[in-house]
């Protein structure tokens, strides 16, 4: 038990460090990036900008951390000649290098419990900041399970967009009624249609009913019935699909109601779907990486090439990570069941990587 604590110490001492060394560089050149795209804003309001997209774009790169911490670790155990100690012992290299496998499983657990949430919200105050400092709409959408809303605004004022289902390319909404507010926030009218329709630059609604209501009249005594009729919007297709947000801007202790309110409002969920699956795959993958490293790197140095294997095992990760992606794509486009798109690479994974370290261990 001291031995692999020892070892489980030294594993995530390395994995910390080599995380801090990657987040001073990503946040470096993530800063001069972001003067350059905002040469007018305050210094501290860029440095805003970069802390919030700090998270994300180091949990982008947690499996390439991963490789790099356990070829670290590993090249300092057989330099020391502590694996062969362990083996000299009569514990085998396979128990020796459980301590790690365990706290790279223990990473993976905590990335999506505890940092997978943090990214999320971190990530979606970056997106609405930056747009907001380009100038962009004040287009929201949500779901909830009374249907979809939508917001649209312009100088004209704001418009609040609701309707019980869409098609699945939102290019239509059913039942959608539009509540237009003036700038000072008062509504100025209701409208109710059966069906809506995304155009260019308009929705055109159909079976339409309108109510006026900035007079001060009865709005139903005013009520007016008409076939057709068309409400500006500078909204697109592709904008709204957007206004969905990524799948990391969504916490995965949320995900799964997201995914019931989005199928239930019409709209394809797969992309969200395979996202959570890869996401809970996470530790399997990650502890994939660390046999991988371990079964190239672990060997004494004098009876191996150590240069050649420490490329083999970082080339070998980075291509598991290639086949992960690719397998992403391919779940997300529908051409493969979102189950096997998420777990079928890291199980792939683990099981070759294990093959290679008793095939090593072995010879």
């Amino acid at each position: 038990m001291t031995l692999h604590l020892y070892f489980a110490r030294k594993f995530l001492w390395t994995y910390l460090g080599i995380t801090a060394v990657f987040v001073v560089i990503l946040g470096l050149i993530d800063m001069v990036d972001e003067l350059q795209d905002f040469p007018e804003l305050p210094v501290w309001d860029v440095a805003e900008i970069v802390l919030l997209n700090l998270p994300h774009a180091n949990y982008e790169i947690l499996p390439l951390v991963m490789i790099l911490a356990s070829v670290a670790l590993f090249l300092r155990l057989a330099r020391s000649s502590e694996m062969v100690v362990v083996r000299a012992s009569g514990l085998s290299g396979l128990r020796g290098i459980s301590a790690p496998v365990l706290m790279a499983a223990m990473v993976g657990i905590v990335s999506i419990t505890v940092f997978n949430p943090l990214v999320a919200a971190s990530s979606k105050r970056y997106h609405d900041l930056v747009a907001s400092y380009r100038g962009d709409g004040t287009n929201v959408l949500a779901l909830s399970s009374e249907g979809l809303w939508l917001r649209q605004g312009s100088e004209r004022g704001q418009t609040v967009i609701h309707a019980d289902a869409a098609s699945a390319d939102v290019s239509e909404l059913f039942d959608p009624t539009f509540i237009s507010f003036s700038p000072t926030g008062e509504p100025i009218r209701r409208i109710s249609a059966r069906r809506a329709t995304l155009g260019v630059g308009e929705w055109v609604l159909e079976d339409v009913k309108l109510w006026q209501l900035s007079s001060g009249a009865n709005p139903e005594a005013g009520a007016e019935r008409m076939d057709r009729l068309t409400v500006p919007s500078e909204l697109t297709r592709e904008g709204i699909v957007d206004s969905f947000g990524k799948p990391e801007y969504i916490p995965i202790w949320e995900l799964p109601d997201f995914i019931a309110n989005l199928e239930k409002a019409g709209f394809s969920a797969r992309r969200y779907a395979v996202w959570y699956q890869m996401e809970l795959s996470r530790p399997i993958f990650l502890m994939a990486l660390v046999l991988v490293a371990a079964a190239f790197t672990m060997r004494h140095v004098r009876s191996t090439n150590t240069g050649v294997s420490v490329l083999i095992a970082i080339m070998l990760g980075f291509s598991l990570h290639y086949v992960r992606n690719f397998a992403q794509v391919l779940g997300e486009n529908g051409q493969i069941p979102v189950i096997l798109a998420a777990w079928a690479p890291p199980a792939a994974s683990l099981m070759l990587a294990l093959g290679i370290v008793l095939h090593m261990e072995d010879g």
